[in-house]
């Protein structure tokens, strides 16, 4: 799992203020043998 960065917390912060809703950190695909992590 990636390491999140410095700004991390913020970003979330930024997005929740307005009413975004953060369902999944990070949130993983997968697909076949492949494993992505989509973080902010």
């Amino acid at each position: 799992m990636p390491a999140k960065d410095i700004f991390h917390d913020v970003v979330k912060k930024a997005l929740v203020k307005p009413g975004w809703i953060i369902t999944d950190e990070p949130l993983l695909v997968q697909f076949r043998d492949i494993d992505l992590y989509v973080d902010l």
